[in-house]
């Protein structure tokens, strides 16, 4: 992330501006407060690790390279993945609370049976999957998915926020099934090849200009003729919260229980929209599904080489 000289904190959302560029708390975009903080939060850990290793490479850059103008500020792609990260980090402790229509997410005997059938689909639909090997789960948030993957195979779990991943490790522990499990952003390239990737609504974060950028990223990570799998989101009106704003411009505005709103990236894709782009990535057999209202299920499969 680039150095911004003022700023809203992304944890607390107090402004904050910088006295030099050296200043650690305009790499993190957190104030000194929160600077102070990161020995209890695991966001906040990570921001600063991510600051440190950005601070480091453009002093680098700078003692090897002639000066340049500077460039433009970071756009609002970069921003929104920002926030992203924040939202996560903050809403893990009632995340699951959107699974189980729990609280503010509960619609109604109508609309919440008709969700937790379509979920049952999906997940049906995973655990027939013929996916094992080693498998790769990324964007695993708080691992909902991730018992019936470990059953199938030896499962690595990544997510960039570390709050996540530990109710992942619970909800493991609970099945007594284990998984490798790291802070590692979707959007890092392979350090291997597997045999299958699965993702659980993520695609849907990915902004449109970058599907194909993270679809690239998908095929490196599979060995010749493996899967790509995920399960994602329809737009209905009942899906989200009952306080959340209807989406808008491939974004949303997201609430937690405490009131903090947070503007994150939701694409809400068309089954035939994303068969398309696998083609382009180079996966065959590419296949989109809807299970009615509420869930997209898709797969398709690296190309041999």
């Amino acid at each position: 992330m680039a150095f911004r000289a003022s700023f809203d904190c992304l944890w607390c959302g107090s402004s904050h501006a910088c006295r030099t560029p050296d200043d650690l708390e305009g790499w993190a975009q957190l104030c000194p407060d929160c600077v102070g903080k990161a020995g209890e939060n695991g966001f906040l850990r990570f921001r600063l690790r991510q600051a440190l290793t950005d601070r480091g490479a453009a002093a680098s850059t700078s003692d090897l390279s002639p000066p340049q103008a500077p460039g433009p500020a970071p756009g609002p792609t970069g921003d929104l993945d920002t926030e992203m990260l924040a939202y996560y980090e903050a809403r893990a402790p009632e995340y699951d609370d959107w699974y189980l229509r729990r609280g503010r997410y509960a619609r109604g005997p109508v609309h919440d049976a008709a969700w937790n059938a379509e979920l049952d689909v999906a997940g049906r639909w995973l655990d027939a999957l013929p996916i094992h090997g080693e498998i790769v789960e990324l964007a695993a948030g708080t691992g909902w998915w991730s018992p019936l993957l470990a059953s199938k195979g030896e499962l690595s779990i990544y997510d960039a926020v570390p709050a996540t991943l530990d109710r992942a490790r619970e909800r493991l522990v609970a099945h007594r099934l284990r998984a490798h499990i790291h802070v590692r952003d979707a959007w890092a390239e392979p350090d291997r090849a597997v045999d299958a990737v699965f993702t659980g609504f993520w695609l849907s974060h990915v902004p449109r200009a970058r599907l194909d950028e993270f679809l690239g990223i998908v095929r490196r990570w599979l060995k010749p003729g493996g899967t790509f799998a995920f399960i994602d989101s329809l737009l209905d009106p009942q899906s989200s919260a009952t306080d959340h704003p209807t989406p808008a411009a491939d974004a949303s505005v997201r609430r937690l229980d405490d009131g903090r709103e947070f503007t994150i990236v939701k694409v809400y894709y068309e089954p035939t929209e994303l068969e398309a782009a696998f083609t382009r990535a180079g996966f065959v057999r590419a296949q989109v599904l809807t299970t009615g209202r509420f869930f997209l299920t898709g797969s398709a499969r690296a190309s041999p080489e």
